[in-house]
């Protein structure tokens, strides 16, 4: 028989290691993935170096599978940003209570759940 504090350390260390992997993965896409795509759909396509027209676009945004990455790319650094400025809110001496966390997750949360629901729509 495994004891209740057992079973409540690894549901402590399961939730560590997917706080720290969603953390890791949304400064990943925030550092090296958002800037390409930034470089691209903001540089390369109105210069005309690069050419992509309205159907490749729409059909590539009608796929389930990049509905999900897609989604990735925007939950994930929101998730990453909202951590980081509840970190820097501690920095700075505000109250790690539960008005800066709920401000921080909270609006991470809602604009992931309106990225959602555009995704769905489409």
């Amino acid at each position: 028989p495994v004891s209740a504090k057992t079973i409540i350390r690894i549901h402590y260390a399961a939730w560590a290691a997917v706080s720290l992997v969603v953390l890791i993965a949304g400064g990943l896409v925030a550092a090296l993935i958002t800037p390409i795509l930034i470089f691209i759909t903001g540089v390369l396509v109105p210069a005309g170096v690069l050419h992509l027209s309205h159907e490749k676009v729409a059909a590539f945004a009608h796929n389930p599978v990049a509905k999900l990455i897609l989604l990735g790319l925007v939950a994930l650094p929101t998730w990453h940003a909202a951590h980081r400025l509840r970190m820097t809110a501690h920095d700075l001496g505000l109250s790690d209570g539960v008005a800066v966390k709920a401000a921080c997750y909270g609006s991470a949360f809602v604009l992931i759940l309106a990225a959602a629901i555009a995704l769905l729509m489409i």
